[in-house]
């Protein structure tokens, strides 16, 4: 299996496109560090896994909005002290409270959509840093949304958020580019019939959407080493081949 002692953490691996990610990685090989604030949606991506009898994941319960910085920098120690290094990081966490106007927009829900969507990111990021050099080939991913990756009335602090990821995740590959050893892309899903899908657009009709397991190969495409040397891409989930 490719990915065969590459370990992997996953933000938002409880949720839709996370699951699908953490199961398809691990049934690559990969160990993955499952994290979510939500204990529940962890041990039914952990069950998922062990199903699979793929290899047996770590549940770390965390809330990427509530957390303190230290508690950023301890589990940076932790995953450094079980594992030595790490191998992947994918940011697939999203916060999206509702399409709104900005002159009507909630305060609480700007800061808190802000905080899920780019501030934990960038934290998040900034501690692993140094966990993710220890790799011989790092893989960086954010997840962005191809609806709002234009400016577009309504999408709020959830279509600010995406766009200001996206900029973040290029200068952060611009950084690391000399190095080599860490690689930064941007992986849009596209339409799929996920919660947030669900969610966002309740009268669609879902039963048209590609299922989240078909973007699968963008996932292992993206953390395999068939994309060591790319960096600073986004990749379109509806048009990739593996």
């Amino acid at each position: 299996m490719p990915l065969t002692n590459h370990t992997i953490l996953i933000t938002g691996a409880g949720g839709g496109l996370g699951g699908t990610a953490a199961l398809a990685l691990a049934q690559q090989g990969a160990r993955i560090i499952l994290l979510d604030k939500s204990i529940p949606k962890l041990e039914k991506a952990y069950d998922a896994i062990i199903n699979a009898n793929a290899p047996t994941p770590a549940i770390y319960p965390f809330d990427l909005a509530g957390a303190t910085e230290v508690q950023y920098h301890e589990l940076a120690d932790t995953i450094e002290e079980k594992y030595g290094h790490l191998d992947g990081l994918l940011h697939s966490a999203t916060e999206l409270d509702a399409f709104t106007p900005m002159s009507i927009h909630s305060t609480m829900a700007w800061g808190h959509t802000l905080n899920v969507n780019l501030n934990a990111p960038f934290l998040l990021t900034q501690v692993l840093l140094p966990v993710l050099q220890k790799s011989e080939h790092a893989s960086i991913v954010f997840t962005s949304d191809s609806f709002v990756r234009k400016a577009r009335a309504y999408t709020g602090a959830y279509g600010v958020s995406k766009i200001a990821l996206e900029s973040y995740a290029k200068i952060l590959a611009e950084e690391l580019s000399d190095a080599g050893k860490i690689r930064v892309n941007i992986l849009v899903p596209g339409p799929v019939d996920s919660p947030l899908r669900k969610k966002s657009f309740p009268a669609e009709d879902k039963s048209r959407l590609p299922k989240m397991e078909e973007i699968s190969p963008a996932y292992l495409y993206l953390f395999g080493a068939k994309s060591i040397g790319t960096t600073g891409q986004i990749v379109d989930a509806r048009t990739f081949k593996l």
